[in-house]
C-alpha cells in the first residue's frame, strides 16, 4: 500500500517525519516517558500523535504483530464504517488514525478487510519509523512510587506514564446463559465458506451477528438469528446502538431476506448438546436444533480487565477516566481505543475514539514541559482534539 500523508498545517517542527532521517529514537535503556501497550488502530494512532506533539523517548509494545487483531477477523468481515479520499477538503477519512492519512487512498477499497487494515497500520508503522516492539507480552503492570513497571517474559520495562491500547477482539465476551461454552465465537472463526452444515443458530443480533448471518445466507444457509433486543429496529442515529448503514444494506439483499429468520427480543436461556444436535432454548419455552455449534455473537469483554487494579470502576464495569482519560487511581495510566466511555458517551469506534489521541499526548507532552499549543490548535482543526463533552446528548458523537 501507498500511504497518503499528507501533513496539512503542521508547524515544521512537526514535519520531521517527512525526512528520512527522522525516527523516534528512545533512551537506550528499559526506561521510558511513555510505553504504549498495544499495537493496533489505537495504539498506533496515538504513536503518532506522541510524534506529532514532539515526544520522542516511548515504545510500542504488543504480544504480538501490528494489526494482528484485524489479521484475526473473518476473511470476509469488512469495516462497516467507509473509507472515502476527503482529507484534500479537510475532512479526515473515517478509517483514518492520523492526520493526513486515509486508507481509502492508500487502498482504493471502501470497505477493508482486517487483513488489509493491518497492513495498512503496518504501513503507517514503517513510514513514521515508530519504535514497536513486537513478540513483547505484558505479564504485569505495577504503579511503583512515580513510575510503572512492566513485567514481560524477558525483562521488566520502566515508564512514567502508560498507554493501554491493546484493544478488545481477542477477547471474545462468554454468554450468560447455561451452555454458551458450547457455542462458537464469531472472533474465532477464520472464514465462513469454511463452515460445514446447512442450518445455522446465531445467537446475538448486532453487527457481528448480521455479518456471519450475511455471509452464511450467500451460500444458502438456514439461519436463525436471536437477540435480547431489536437492533435492526432501534430509531436511533448511534451505531453504538442501532446497526450500521452498511449492515442495513446488506440485510436487504435477496438471499438474506430468502434464508435469515430474525427473532428480536428473544433471550437464549440454555444450550445443550445430545444426539449429534445442538438445541437452543429461549426463554419463551420454544426450541430449535441444529447439527452445527451455535455462533455466539454477542461483543468482547475487551483487554482492560486486565489492568483493572489501575482503575477505579464505573457503574457499567468501564474504567473510570479523568476528562483527560487518565486512570483516577493511577496518575500517569492513560486508556485510548474502544473501551473510552465518559458519561453516557460511547467511543466504540475509531472514528470517535480517535479523537481522544490528542487529549493524551497533549495532556503527557505538558506534563515533561513541551509546548502543545499549535499542536493542540492543529489537531482541533481536524476534529482530532475532542475536549469539550458538554454540549453533548446522548448521539452527540455521531452529528
Amino acid at each position: 500500500f501507498i500511504l497518503d500523508v499528507w501533513r496539512f498545517n503542521m508547524p515544521s517542527k512537526k514535519d520531521k517525519s517527512k525526512d528520512a532521517n527522522f525516527s523516534v529514537q528512545p533512551v537506550a535503556s528499559n526506561e521510558y516517558d511513555v510505553i504504549i501497550v498495544g499495537a493496533g488502530a489505537a495504539g498506533i494512532g496515538v504513536a503518532v500523535t506522541l510524534v506529532d506533539v514532539g515526544l520522542k523517548n516511548f515504545i510500542i509494545v504488543d504480544r504480538d504483530t501490528v494489526g494482528s487483531s484485524f489479521s484475526s477477523w473473518p476473511d470476509e468481515t469488512r469495516f462497516i464504517t467507509p473509507s472515502f479520499p476527503s482529507n484534500s477538503i479537510g475532512m479526515l477519512d473515517l478509517n483514518s488514525i492520523a492526520i493526513g492519512v486515509s486508507p481509502a487512498f492508500s487502498m482504493k477499497i471502501g470497505h477493508p478487510t482486517g487483513k488489509e487494515y493491518a497492513a495498512h497500520l503496518q504501513d503507517i508503522s514503517n513510514y513514521f519509523k515508530l519504535p514497536v516492539c513486537e513478540n513483547i507480552d505484558v505479564k504485569e503492570i505495577e504503579k511503583d512510587g512515580e513510575k510503572f513497571r512492566l513485567k514481560t517474559q524477558n525483562e521488566t520495562l520502566i515508564a512514567k506514564n502508560v498507554i493501554w491500547a491493546a484493544g478488545e477482539f481477542q477477547y471474545p465476551r462468554s454468554g450468560s446463559f447455561a451452555g454458551s461454552d458450547i457455542c462458537r465465537h464469531t472472533a474465532t472463526v477464520r472464514n465462513y465458506a469454511d463452515l460445514e452444515g446447512d442450518e445455522f443458530l446465531i445467537i446475538g443480533g448486532y453487527e457481528s451477528g448480521v455479518d456471519a448471518a450475511y455471509h452464511l445466507a450467500k451460500r444458502n444457509k438456514k439461519i436463525h438469528l436471536f437477540d435480547l433486543e431489536s437492533p435492526w429496529d432501534e430509531d436511533s442515529s448511534d451505531p453504538s446502538v442501532s446497526l450500521s448503514t452498511f449492515s442495513y444494506e446488506r440485510m436487504r439483499h435477496p438471499t438474506f431476506g430468502k434464508n435469515v429468520k430474525l427473532f428480536p427480543k428473544t433471550p437464549v436461556s440454555k444450550v445443550t448438546f445430545a444426539d449429534e444436535k445442538y438445541v437452543l432454548q429461549t426463554k419463551d419455552g420454544r426450541t430449535f436444533q441444529s447439527k452445527v455449534r451455535p455462533l455466539l455473537a454477542n461483543g468482547f469483554e475487551g483487554s482492560h480487565k486486565f489492568v483493572s487494579h489501575l482503575f477505579d470502576k464505573r457503574e457499567d464495569g468501564f474504567p473510570l477516566l479523568t476528562e483527560r482519560d487518565e486512570s483516577t487511581v493511577a496518575s500517569g495510566m492513560y486508556l485510548c481505543g474502544p473501551s473510552v466511555r465518559h458519561d453516557n458517551h460511547d467511543f466504540c469506534f475509531i472514528y470517535k475514539y480517535r479523537q481522544r489521541f490528542a487529549v493524551v499526548a497533549q495532556t503527557i507532552a505538558a506534563s515533561l514541559d513541551i509546548s502543545t499549543k499549535e499542536f493542540v490548535e492543529n489537531y482541533r482543526s481536524w476534529g482530532m482534539y475532542l475536549d469539550d463533552l458538554s454540549c453533548c446528548g446522548q448521539e452527540c458523537l455521531t452529528c
